[in-house]
Formats: structure tokens, C-alpha cells, sequence
């Protein structure tokens, strides 16, 4: 492939909706940030820490299925649904297939949507300088939707797109203008985004037991001087018995001794210490004035170096 793989744009937290007729509105996707990319003969996808994903979302890689340009860098995210709302948790577990035998197995337990929402490169030239309006434009004259892969919708009203989201519970939504070019590697306000709810990666540094079984994680954030600081434990979401005897198998050459966490956590009688290595996607309604996150339910487990989880307030 010629095409180099480039970190994609960011949205930035936003508390607010932009004001002003450039905006856009689209449902914030709970997935995989993927980008495609096809240099008029082979195909191949990567996520935002340019990693290959075409092992875990071979369909994608049939390019021509779904998309009819000569050359093309497409950016979106692969969702997969349960109950007809995305599931981080259902997504990674595709993302995590490491063996090529397991693919196809992998495809029908866990289907698989791109939704996408950008175009970076287009029949040999790159577009990001574009206005996301005729970048838009280009997607719609490309891109063949079918089941498998869908154009992310605009919406001109992003007070009533956020009060549907939150009324199903979904992630949120992202404000973006219209008028913006694409900032590779970039993160600024031309993109906003407003979460239904909040979401973290942590880092576990230890558990609790019931009986021989792990059923709770002890989560920590790292702050600026690179002290680890406990912010709460979480023992519902996403994890089934299986996934919980799995991580009761993974964690045991990670016991240690002594506690990473600066600070003293909840249930540190009965807490098992581990080597801070585990990194995991929680949600959580919102901090409390203890610095401890209020109701976290785990979502997945997360290839994310433990270092880069940070507390932000």
C-alpha cells in the first residue's frame, strides 16, 4: 500500500452547542475509529493509534463492495449493535482477534457496521483542505450503503439531535462546521463533542474476590508528577462469567504485594494489588466531590498504554 496511515481529527469536549448556520450536527458512533485506506490496488485498514485492523474487519477491505473511487482514504467508525444500540464492548471483542482462523467465526457472533463520516483522499489527490461540505459531497457521489456500511447523517438542529440521543442513551453527539478543513493529527474546536454520558480509560490496579472468582476492579488515573490515584471500583457492565474467569486467569502473574495507589481505596481489606498494567473503557454518570467516579459500569478491556490514562481534573 502507498498510502501512509495518518492520525485522524479530534473533536474536543464541548459543554455547549455552537452557535451559528455552519454547523453541523451527527450522532456520536460508540465504536472503533477506523480509517480505510485504498491506493487503486490493495486495501487496507487502520485505527487512530495506526495499528492494521484489516485482520479483525476484513469486509471492509473488499473496498469496491461499497465504494466506487479510484483511490481513497475513507474516515468513520465500526460499530456493532445489540439490541439496536452500538456496544463498545461487543466491538472490541472483534478488534481482539489476533488469529486469522478465528475471523470468520468472529464475523458471524459479531457483525459489524462502518459508519462513515469523512473522506481524506479522493482519485489521487488528498481533500482535507477542502470544506467538510464538499468533502460531504464527495462521500455521497462515492459511497454505496448497504447493511454493512452506512453515511453518518447531518442534522441542522443539535439541541434536538442531543435530546433523542439522550433519550436513548447513547453516546452523544458531535457538532462539527462545515466550513472546516481537516486537521490530520489535529484536535480543535471545529469539531465539538457532547457526551450523553462520561467515559474514561483506567487503569486497574487491583481487585476484589468472590470467592475464587475476580468480581470487582480497583481503578486508578495517573496525574502530571506520575502517581497513580485511586478513583473508585467497578464490578457491573459489560463482562460476562466467562470474560471474569478470564481475568481471573490473566491477572494472577500481576499480583503484588504493595499498593500503586497513592491514596487509600475503598474495600482495602479484602483488595487483591496488581502490577499496573491492565487499562480498561468505564462509564460513569459523573465525579463526586471525593475525586470517585459515581456508578462506573465496564465496557471493555482496552489495548491503551497505562501511562497515557491521566487525570484531567
Amino acid at each position: 500500500m502507498k498510502l501512509k496511515p495518518v492520525i485522524p481529527f479530534e473533536p474536543v469536549k464541548a459543554d455547549e452547542m455552537p452557535v451559528g448556520n455552519q454547523w453541523t450536527a451527527q450522532v456520536k458512533w460508540d465504536g472503533v475509529r477506523i480509517l480505510t485506506y485504498f491506493d487503486g490496488d490493495i486495501a487496507a485498514l487502520y485505527n487512530r493509534k495506526l495499528n492494521n485492523r484489516t485482520l479483525q474487519f476484513p469486509e471492509f477491505a473488499e473496498i469496491k463492495r461499497y465504494c466506487s473511487a479510484a483511490s481513497v482514504v475513507l474516515d468513520g467508525e465500526v460499530i456493532a449493535l445489540e439490541k439496536g444500540k452500538p456496544s463498545f464492548h461487543n466491538v472490541m471483542k472483534r478488534d481482539g482477534v489476533r488469529q486469522p482462523d478465528k475471523v470468520l467465526r468472529a464475523m458471524r457472533e459479531t457483525p459489524v457496521v462502518y459508519m462513515i463520516f469523512d473522506i481524506l483522499f479522493y482519485n489521487g489527490g488528498w481533500v482535507t483542505g477542502s470544506p467538510l461540505e464538499q468533502r460531504q459531497e464527495i462521500l455521497h457521489d462515492v459511497i454505496i450503503p448497504s447493511d454493512h456500511v452506512q453515511l453518518v447523517e447531518n442534522f441542522d438542529d443539535p439541541q434536538s439531535l442531543y435530546k433523542v440521543v439522550s433519550a436513548q442513551d447513547l453516546e452523544g453527539i458531535v457538532c462539527k462546521d462545515l466550513t472546516s478543513t481537516y486537521g490530520i493529527k489535529g484536535k480543535d474546536r471545529r469539531w465539538q463533542k457532547l457526551k450523553n454520558y462520561h467515559d474514561l480509560i483506567a487503569v486497574v490496579g487491583g481487585v476484589t474476590f468472590r470467592g475464587d472468582i475476580v468480581n470487582a476492579l480497583l481503578l486508578g488515573l495517573y496525574d502530571r508528577e506520575g502517581r497513580l490515584w485511586y478513583i473508585g471500583h467497578a464490578g457491573t457492565g459489560k463482562l460476562n462469567m466467562t470474560e471474569w474467569r478470564a481475568l481471573t486467569e490473566r491477572i494472577k502473574p500481576l499480583v503484588v504485594k504493595e499498593r500503586h495507589f497513592v491514596n487509600k481505596p475503598e474495600r482495602i481489606k479484602t483488595a487483591v494489588w496488581l502490577q499496573p498494567v491492565i487499562t480498561v473503557k468505564v462509564k460513569f454518570i459523573e465525579w463526586t466531590g471525593g475525586q470517585t467516579l459515581r456508578q462506573p459500569s465496564i465496557q471493555a478491556f482496552v489495548e491503551i498504554p497505562p501511562e497515557k490514562c491521566r487525570l484531567e481534573r
